[in-house]
């Protein structure tokens, strides 16, 4: 194997920064090293019992098979009610794909689609995944950078300036990851109408949070507040968030039938069907008692207001409280140029979050890894205790910096 060489679309891309993190945590767990991680973009709560039960007796019945490409009529039904449900708006089955979790429904509709040089709009803060699907593609993302001014939000004149002639897709992700930003119905209305005058751009909305919200009523999807726009979306969701399915890999869409259509011509020629046992669980999921899905937003509400009182108490230190997921996008501007104790100025998010690694044994991403600095994401997703544990390991790292010595002058040899 010494002459093998990746495919351009492997060395275009990059490892998931996210995964990366994780596996280092499990590194140093297995060495022995404490590590308090706040990375884990998944619930630390176990599926519900009704969803377990519900995949041991599809064992006990033998539905151990091959289903359709597009899932059992079950699960589709079930998912189909859903999404009128939340959405308002009917779709029917052949506007209908399932896949292996919603990010390879995200990659197989970008694989189904983009043809060398189409570009795709990606606002950042992004998933660390968006870009690199769109590079292993052959598409070019473009990526459009959405400060803490904007609540880190697209706006409609960011939009306007992005799009170009070639640009096939915009990406949208709320509640959103890394940082909760949700769109209001207005904020979503209005960048609907900047879509209208542009009919060659998709929209790609990833709403995998969208039942983990900390406002009033449900997060509004676009499909929604812009029905005009209902044809050229493409809505991704799936049941590993809100159900804690995280393992079970059980993604859908809905959209255009002929987008539709080819994305499951692709996954019959790759995995053939989702997981029979996945689907059943599915099921359960969507049709039962939402109690879990209830209970658990308030139980990431306190851990939320917890994380973001104690970090903002930090000097250097600042994060608004997210509108929903399970994440705190922490800015940590204030900090940059300080000197940690063995001399290393920290120059940027990546330094810091090494420095946490290495000073205070607590595991975060860096954001930069999201496309914008110097932030940095930590998953809420965990006990309160491990939460407050990092936030005072945290604390007691920030306050032995300390400002970096200042040039003399006089000593400059220019």
């Amino acid at each position: 194997m010494s002459d093998y060489l990746p495919a351009s679309r492997v060395t275009r891309i990059k490892s998931s920064a996210s995964v990366a993190a994780a596996a280092r945590v499990r590194e140093l767990k297995a060495e022995g090293i404490p590590i308090i991680d706040l990375t884990v973009g998944e619930p630390d709560f176990d599926t519900p019992d009704h969803i377990k039960a519900a995949a041991i007796e599809a064992i006990n019945n033998g539905e151990t098979k091959y289903t359709s490409v597009t899932g059992t009529p079950e699960l589709q039904t079930a998912i189909l009610r859903k999404i009128e449900n939340h959405t308002g708006h009917h779709y029917e089955p052949n506007q209908l794909t399932i896949g292996g979790g919603a990010k390879q429904v995200l990659y197989v509709a970008l694989m189904a689609s983009l043809n060398e040089g189409d570009e795709v709009i990606v606002p950042a803060p992004y998933w660390v995944s968006y870009p690199d699907m769109v590079l292993a593609n052959d598409g070019t993302p473009v990526i459009v950078a959405c400060g803490e001014d904007a609540g880190f939000k697209l706006t409609p004149a960011a939009l306007e300036e992005a799009i170009t002639p070639k640009t096939k897709w915009l990406i949208l992700n709320a509640p959103s990851n890394p940082t909760g930003a949700v769109y209001t119905r207005e904020e979503l209305q209005a960048l609907g109408g900047v879509l209208e005058r542009h009919p060659q751009v998709f929209i790609l909305t990833d709403e995998i949070y969208d039942e983990i919200h900390f406002g009033d009523g449900r997060v509004t999807s676009l499909v929604t507040a812009a029905p005009a726009l209902k044809d050229r979306i493409l809505l991704v969701n799936g049941v590993s968030k809100a159900y804690a399915m995280t393992g079970w890999r059980l993604g859908y869409g809905v959209g255009p039938a002929p987008l539709i259509a080819a994305m499951n011509k692709l996954q019959s020629q790759t995995s053939s069907c989702p997981s029979s046992i996945s689907q059943a669980a599915a099921v359960a999921a969507l049709n039962g008692d939402q109690s879990f899905v209830r209970d658990s937003v308030e139980v990431y509400r306190k851990r939320r207001d917890a994380a973001v009182e104690g970090l903002n108490a930090i000097n250097g230190l600042s994060v608004a409280p997210a509108d929903g997921a399970f994440y705190a996008y922490v800015n940590c501007s204030g900090v940059i140029g300080k000197t940690a104790p063995d001399g290393k100025v920290i120059e940027n998010d990546q330094d810091f979050t090494l420095y946490l690694l290495d000073a205070a044994r607590v595991a975060v991403i860096q954001g930069s890894a999201y496309g914008l600095g110097p932030y940095f994401r930590i998953s809420f997703a965990t006990s309160l205790e491990t939460i407050n544990d990092g936030v005072d390991s945290i604390r007691a790292a920030v306050n032995a910096l300390s400002q970096a010595p200042q040039k003399d002058p006089s000593n400059d040899p220019r």
